[in-house]
């Protein structure tokens, strides 16, 4: 029997995925897995019987990714299951800066005691006139799940799409609408396009890529959308811009007092994955990486341990070793398995920066003694007997 917690609520679509071989539970310290969205966990204690967190969401700034390593914990997202939400958020947000639609309804609301409204709009309407969409270039910056469905869709509304990923993957170049332009210097969607969106996870390497020298390359009246991480932009550099008329708008999801109120900032409430839809995919997709790893040991769209996975289990015995990723590592593990004289029918190491993982079917199961043996090994963080 597996216990789990949900530390937010997590949408029973994705919870009547378990199997009645779990059982829920309050306290996250009788949990083997816990599940959570919002909720900070950098001031947890992580109890030593935890295995798994799974964030039913995309970015994981709320947990303690390399805490949780050390302990041996393998910490999931859900990458890709919220992206059409934020897809039609960015959408939207290029309309809204292209059209003042947010004006003209602010208007509308203004004037509700006029009995000539109606009259009164014909005069009114042209201090809210705005541009098309269609013909203008867009800049997608960073093309991973949301970065994709975002460049292809914009094709379909007449926009000339430029994309930027010197780390694209096969699948996402697969995904990629022949129509949208693969640029290989950022620098060319700073200067070329009328709309850039930014979708890149936020790292040292990212924090602040949009900067005071990136928004001087770009073209006077640009649109920046943001529905990535607020840190990716120099906001406090993009208001100036604003207020000197460099940038037409900044649209982000993500308030803070630097750019509530703002004029020139059109901000929403972090809507971007705020959809039935995305929160039952987040769900279920979470659930679903749980379950596999809990019964098979196997890792999937794990963001501090190596994806690794073989299958379902049909052999005597499966063992899942979570360690640094040091030399000689392999070597001890299967010397412990032939002095114990356990035959390792097939086996798979997958290493992530100073991490790594090791799972092994065996002809026999793994006895008390070579576990303990395991985990007195040198940089073994935690060892599974999943078989």
């Amino acid at each position: 029997m597996f216990k789990y917690t949900c530390l937010n609520p997590i949408a029973n679509v994705g919870l009547d995925l378990f199997s009645d071989e779990y059982t829920k539970v309050e306290d996250i310290n009788d949990a083997e897995a816990a599940l959570v969205r919002s909720a900070s966990m950098h001031e947890m204690e992580l109890p030593e019987g935890l295995l798994a967190v799974a964030r039913a969401g995309a970015g994981v700034n709320n947990i303690p990714l390399d805490k949780c390593a050390e302990a041996g914990i393998v910490v999931f997202n859900t990458p890709g299951a919220n992206a059409n939400g934020v897809k039609e958020m960015v959408l939207s947000g290029m309309l809204l800066a292209a059209r003042d639609i947010v004006g003209g309804i602010e208007w509308a609301k203004s004037a509700k005691d006029d009995a000539d409204i109606a009259k009164t709009a014909e005069k009114q309407k042209k201090n809210f006139a705005g541009s098309e969409i269609s013909g203008k270039k867009l800049g997608v910056i960073g093309l991973g799940a949301i970065g994709v469905l975002v460049a292809n869709a914009a094709t379909h509304l007449g926009m000339e799409v430029y994309g930027y990923d010197p780390y694209i993957s096969v699948n996402a170049a697969w995904s990629l609408s022949r129509s949208v332009k693969h640029i290989s210097n950022v620098e060319d969607i700073y200067k070329q396009c009328d709309f850039i969106t930014v979708h890149v996870p936020l790292m040292d390497a990212t924090k602040g890529m949009i900067n005071k020298d990136a928004i001087a390359m770009m073209k006077d009246g640009v649109v920046v959308l943001n529905f990535a991480r607020d840190l990716l932009v120099d906001e406090a550099a993009l208001l100036e811009a604003i207020e000197a008329g460099k940038v037409k708008k900044y649209v982000t999801d993500f308030p803070n007092p630097t750019t509530a109120g703002k004029e020139g900032v059109i901000l929403t409430p972090h809507l971007g994955a705020s959809t039935e839809e995305s929160e039952d995919n987040c769900a279920m997709m979470a659930v679903r990486e749980i379950r596999d790893y809990m019964e098979n040991g196997n890792i999937v769209h794990s963001v501090n341990f190596p994806d690794c996975s073989m299958g379902g289990c049909d052999k005597a015995g499966r063992v899942g070793i979570l360690h640094r990723n040091l030399k000689g590592t392999i070597g001890s593990f299967t010397s412990v398995f032939g002095n114990a004289d356990i035959n390792i029918e097939d086996m798979m190491n997958k290493s992530k920066g100073e991490y790594a993982y090791t799972l092994m079917d065996l002809a026999t199961p793994a006895t008390d003694a070579v576990i303990e043996e395991l985990k007195a090994l040198d940089g073994v963080l935690k060892v599974r007997v999943i078989k």
